[in-house]
């Protein structure tokens, strides 16, 4: 069988649609140090999979940010934003979905822990490549809010994919990433 060549002219990095220098990760706050830093705390001393006991942290103020970026040509980009494709109007049903994503994902994610949200926000732009989804969750208690921004970036972004996929079926969700985390014993990380 022939391998299908692509027909998008999509580069596999994450874009802004700015030009911008790479920079590393930096943390204001370390996360870990020394002999603890590289355990998975999923996995228990025997290698076994295991949900984190965390009834004896404290409850703090979190809040999360993460990104995710459709790429896609500027037609389809152009007929999401608008609302003129053959679903109807993609940004408010993309939203929605990203907020009940945040929402589950307690059960969707099988050893994240379900949190009660206080917010969750999701705005979409256009950028040169497409549209950027950014999302922000937060909640006041024992553990983080990472994987809920998260969730609700690639839900939102896998929803603009199916209501726009009549017009452009290869387009790629790409990028999904946190930015920023606070709250809890680590403090403030960005990326």
């Amino acid at each position: 069988m022939a391998k299908r060549k692509p027909t998008s002219t999509h580069t596999g990095a994450p874009s802004t649609g700015r030009a911008t220098t790479k920079k590393a990760p930096t943390k204001t706050k370390p996360m870990t140090t020394g002999a603890s830093a590289h355990r998975l705390t999923h996995v228990d001393a025997g290698g076994s999979i295991q949900m984190v006991d965390v009834s004896a942290k404290a409850s703090t103020a979190r809040h999360a940010v993460a990104r995710a970026l459709l790429r896609c040509t500027p037609a389809t980009r152009d007929a999401l934003l608008g609302g003129t494709g053959r679903k109807g109007e993609a940004i408010a049903t993309a939203k929605v979905a990203g907020v009940l994503a945040a929402k589950k994902t307690g059960e969707l994610i099988p050893l994240c822990h379900p949190l009660a949200l206080h917010d969750v926000q999701v705005d979409i732009v256009a950028v040169d490549d497409g549209l950027q989804i950014t999302t922000t969750a937060r909640c006041t208690g024992p553990t983080g809010v990472e994987m809920e921004a998260m969730t609700a970036a690639a839900v939102a972004g896998l929803t603009l994919y199916d209501m726009g996929k009549a017009a452009e079926r290869d387009m790629v969700l790409d990028g999904v990433q946190l930015l920023e985390k606070g709250g809890g014993k680590t403090g403030l990380w960005r990326r």
